[in-house]
């Protein structure tokens, strides 16, 4: 990589973000496209800090730059623009520099999809799904799985109420996908067991000894079981889905292909594609000399 006078700045906005794959991924595909753009962490801890750095931003030869946990859903209100689906979910993962205007999307429920395909050659369109979640990443996915037409989604929550608001955002879009609202404990077994596809949108798997957000016993042989979580090298949910005979999706693939998403957006030409290859090998590498010294983020 070189580091001129004419290199752009592209980066992540998040707390905490010291341990994120993030950078390694990003730079290594803008050198396999011959990109002179540069992907920095940018530590931000509060919504103060946020607006400095949008302040900042619109003044500065950014390209673009990725938005995660606490800031997708602030940064919503921050942009001059955002797209449909950002709109829908209710969150935004990636903001599009044009001069001084940002745009706002949301790549990672197209992400979501793309690595259920890739990795599991899964097809949303007709089938049952259970969300677990009603967060930014879980209106991501819902979003998604609307599009997808998906047949029927039940979304499991603690917060039973967080959910329904969720589902009330995305009505005039469910045309041909239901959906309901069940709570996050006993009665939400029926959902997960005869669901086609489980989707864990939570943070529950980020620490090496969280739980599974729901019980093993509730999986099903030839079920999809997707968790969103990538900071460990497996979680407790997805290695009781396996021991269940269920087809598991780790969050590493739907990281590469949110990540792969935002540079087609900021290099607005329908010619390029980020190399998803050369990305899933900077984040594996990244990612293991990160288990060396104690985990990622």
């Amino acid at each position: 990589m070189t580091i001129d006078g004419r290199t752009r700045p592209a980066g992540l906005v998040g707390w905490p973000i010291e341990r994120s794959l993030s950078p390694a991924m990003h730079n290594a595909a803008y050198d396999a496209l011959g990109f002179n753009w540069v992907y920095l962490p940018f530590p931000i801890k509060d919504g103060a800090g946020l607006v400095r750095f949008i302040d900042a931003v619109r003044s500065l030869p950014f390209v673009g730059f990725n938005v995660t946990m606490p800031h997708k859903q602030a940064m919503l209100g921050l942009c001059d623009e955002v797209a449909l689906f950002a709109q829908m979910a209710g969150a935004v993962n990636t903001v599009h520099c044009v001069d001084d205007h940002l745009i706002g999307y949301n790549t990672d429920g197209r992400g979501l999809i793309e690595a259920l395909e890739t990795e599991a050659a899964f097809n949303a369109e007709g089938k049952r799904v259970a969300l677990i979640g009603a967060g930014g990443a879980a209106g991501a996915a819902m979003v998604a799985l609307v599009l997808a037409k998906a047949a029927h989604v039940t979304v499991i929550n603690r917060d039973e109420s967080r959910a329904q608001a969720m589902l009330e955002r995305m009505e005039g879009y469910m045309r041909q996908t239901t959906a309901d609202v069940v709570a996050l404990n006993g009665s939400a077994s029926a959902a997960v067991s005869s669901a086609d596809l489980v989707i864990n949108a939570t943070p529950v798997g980020m620490k090496a000894d969280d739980p599974s957000p729901v019980p093993a016993t509730w999986f099903a042989p030839g079920q999809v079981v997707c968790d969103m979580v990538y900071q460990q090298p497996s979680t407790a949910l997805l290695a009781g889905a396996a021991a269940a005979g269920a087809s598991t999706v780790g969050g590493l693939s739907m990281l590469v292909a949110q990540g792969a998403l935002a540079i087609d957006i900021w290099s607005e030409s329908a010619q390029t594609s980020a190399p998803r290859d050369v990305m899933r090998a900077a984040a594996e590498e990244a990612f293991g000399k990160l288990l060396e010294s104690g985990g990622a983020q």
